[in-house]
């Protein structure tokens, strides 16, 4: 029995069985549809705790590890940038309790239908944050995979055919950690060596040394990516191109128009089939597209079993919360404002939820973690 339980505890992390970097994507993906499908903030405190500690579980020291906590600022900011907009500009939500009143702009004729200061209603500013924590939560999602999927095992995954692309979206998505790295890195030897580390002048001493190796790394890159020959293309057929072209824009267009069904209550009968016929001609068109690319791929990550365990809790936790959201009773994932009722939590799409918490027990351990935890 005990032998049973110790093959079933994750193992510390290696180059063999390491998670592959898209499960981690499809997990937090899956999250985040979950949270576009709700203004509870029940739930969506849920799935930031479920994000926040399958993080905490399985993040290593690397550079890109510690940009979790930049995306939860740049979510409350989010809240408050969408609490100000309200209080300033007004909002459709007619409410009855007044909170205060703020001196109004007289506006001009052309401009009917525009407020700028007047009464602010306790209803608005709660639909302002529910509305702000439903957009907090998807950055949070988001944050989540770039903190826990190394960017260049990911590059490296990629089909052939969206390789340019990803390099310019993983250097993108490198840029913030490696920022973040920078500034605590100065932060700490201005510390250490007595000087300040905050005020205008010290954010003006340290954001100088921060763009200037911003701009060394990227240098140092494209130096890099000209030695090794990127950009070097196979020659195709006229025809295999155009192929490749129409599957490709045809596929993007399914998805798009699939997802948007998913996304929106009203279409959700054409949004599976417009999503699966989308990604079968995305998926023929990559295929066809990377016969373009010339180049070769050392020791390829696999998709284990651990990897569609992970990738599936997410899929697992969208499917269940876009379920819920068109059944009978789903109006505790809408809490109303008018008139204010305190939101409950369901609790069928709340169990739901918990099922993202299967990468904290299932996924490698690092081995900094592992250590810390025995």
């Amino acid at each position: 029995m005990l032998n049973a339980l110790n093959a079933l505890r994750a193992p510390a992390v290696s180059r063999s069985n390491a998670l592959h970097a898209g499960a981690w994507w499809l997990w937090a993906l899956g999250l985040a549809v979950a949270a576009s499908r709700t203004t509870n903030p029940l739930l969506l405190g849920l799935l930031v705790g479920v994000a926040g500690y399958v993080v905490a579980a399985r993040r290593t020291d690397a550079p890109w590890a510690r940009s979790y906590g930049a995306f939860v600022k740049l979510g409350l900011l989010v809240i408050g940038i969408r609490v100000a907009f309200s209080v300033a500009l007004g909002s459709p939500i007619a409410g009855t309790h007044v909170l205060f009143t703020l001196p109004e702009v007289p506006m001009p004729g052309w401009a009917d239908g525009v407020r700028i200061g007047g009464r602010v209603f306790a209803e608005q500013i709660v639909f302002a944050l529910y509305d702000g924590a439903k957009l907090a939560t998807l950055l949070i999602c988001v944050g989540a995979a770039n903190a826990l999927a190394n960017p260049a095992r990911l590059l490296k995954s990629l089909p052939g055919a969206l390789y340019e692309a990803g390099v310019a979206v993983v250097v993108a998505m490198t840029f913030a950690p490696n920022m973040v790295a920078d500034v605590l890195r100065l932060r700490t030897a201005r510390r250490l060596r007595g000087r300040p580390t905050g005020g205008v002048r010290a954010v003006a001493q340290i954001g100088l040394p921060v763009l200037e190796g911003a701009l060394e790394r990227s240098v140092a890159v494209a130096a890099s990516m000209d030695a090794r020959g990127y950009g070097r293309t196979a020659q195709v057929p006229p025809a295999v191109r155009h192929t490749t072209t129409a599957l490709t824009l045809g596929g993007l267009l399914g998805v798009c128009a699939g997802s948007y069904g998913l996304l929106a209550a009203e279409g959700a009968r054409f949004g599976v089939p417009l999503l699966v016929a989308g990604l079968a001609a995305a998926a023929g068109g990559l295929w066809l597209g990377g016969r373009r690319s010339v180049r070769s791929r050392y020791r390829p990550d696999r998709w284990g079993v651990r990897s569609w365990l992970v990738a599936g809790s997410g899929a697992a936790v969208a499917a269940l919360m876009v379920r819920a959201a068109t059944v009978p009773g789903s109006e505790a994932l809408h809490p109303g404002v008018v008139p204010l009722t305190a939101p409950e939590l369901p609790l069928w799409p709340a169990l739901s939820v918990l099922i993202g918490l299967l990468p904290a027990f299932v996924a490698p351990v690092p081995v900094g973690a592992k250590e810390s935890t025995r």
